[in-house]
């Protein structure tokens, strides 16, 4: 139980690592003493901008921010790196709360993601997929940028409301009049842009290689010089093969999400990667000091 003059808050929300999305709670603590905003639990740059960040989004929402207090902002676990603007609205959320504005008991129950602009808006934030499947196996409703919808909408079970901006966040949660859950899209059929093993001239070894490695789920390797058709034989691959299943097509689908190229519901549809064949260990995989696959270009 806090002491008389400290207030605390808590509210959840989800890191990026990798393609999985560990938990992540806010605590935000309002106590007297010298006024000033700290910010605890591994922030890197990103996430320590978001002071000034949720500062004018709660003063052009017409919220009060406080003022002559301690402000203390621990994102727990204190060992888990935290970086990009996706804790901004959890951060504005949890200052709400601790400062009286918004019942505490109107947050139970829900996480918050979302980078907040000067003026109070939403705007994207990618990783959303992985941090929506992860809070809907907790049970929990998430509270997303509109400009997220369509990622949250490959999910066929989900509890999910997309909100424009902080005010509208905030009426939801004490208003009676709430937020519609998003409504799940179904994939659509993937495009044909793998091409036919029938317009493939010659190459009938080859292609009986193909037939039967599709049709026994057999490991296939191409050997040969540059231009004798070994690209051009593995896209005809695609067109064997049936759909990826829901499981796979998510896991896909996340790993387009962390790199923030997942657009449309095209999300069962499998992809061939290219690489040229003199390309490094860190081309071909990806770099960055936070998340490896960030690079991946899946187009």
């Amino acid at each position: 139980m806090a002491k008389e003059g400290v207030r605390i808050a808590k509210i959840y929300t989800r890191a990026l690592q990798g393609i999985e999305a560990p938990l992540v709670t806010i605590e935000v603590c309002l106590a007297s003493g010298l006024p000033s905003f700290t910010m605890v639990g591994l922030p890197q740059t990103g996430v320590r901008e978001a002071r000034d960040r949720v500062r004018s989004a709660m003063l052009a929402s017409d919220f009060s921010f406080p003022k002559g207090q301690k402000i203390t902002v621990n994102l727990a676990p204190a060992d888990l790196p935290k970086f990009g603007a996706r804790y901004d609205l959890a951060i504005a959320i949890g200052i709400l709360v601790a400062n009286n504005q918004v019942p505490e008991s109107s947050t139970v129950g829900r996480e918050f993601y979302g980078e907040l602009t000067l003026n109070g808006d939403l705007r994207e934030v990618t990783g959303i997929l992985p941090a929506v499947m992860s809070c809907r196996d907790e049970g929990r409703e998430a509270v997303i940028p509109l400009e997220n919808a369509d990622e949250a909408a490959v999910l066929r079970e989900q509890q999910c409301v997309a909100a424009i901006s902080l005010r509208d966040v905030v009426e939801h949660l004490i208003s009676p009049n709430k937020l519609p859950f998003i409504k799940p899209q179904p994939p659509s059929q993937p495009d044909p842009m793998h091409g036919d093993v029938a317009d493939v001239i010659g190459q009938h070894q080859a292609k009986r290689a193909l037939l039967l490695a599709a049709a026994g789920g057999h490991h296939l390797m191409f050997v040969g010089p540059p231009g004798t058709g070994k690209t051009m034989l593995a896209q005809r691959l695609l067109g064997l093969l049936p759909a990826l299943d829901e499981r796979d097509g998510l896991a896909v689908a996340a790993i387009r999400s962390v790199s923030g190229t997942l657009r449309g519901n095209h999300w069962q549809q499998r992809i061939l990667r290219a690489p040229h064949h003199s390309c490094s260990a860190a081309a071909l995989v990806g770099g960055g000091l936070s998340i490896p696959i960030i690079n991946a270009n899946f187009s």
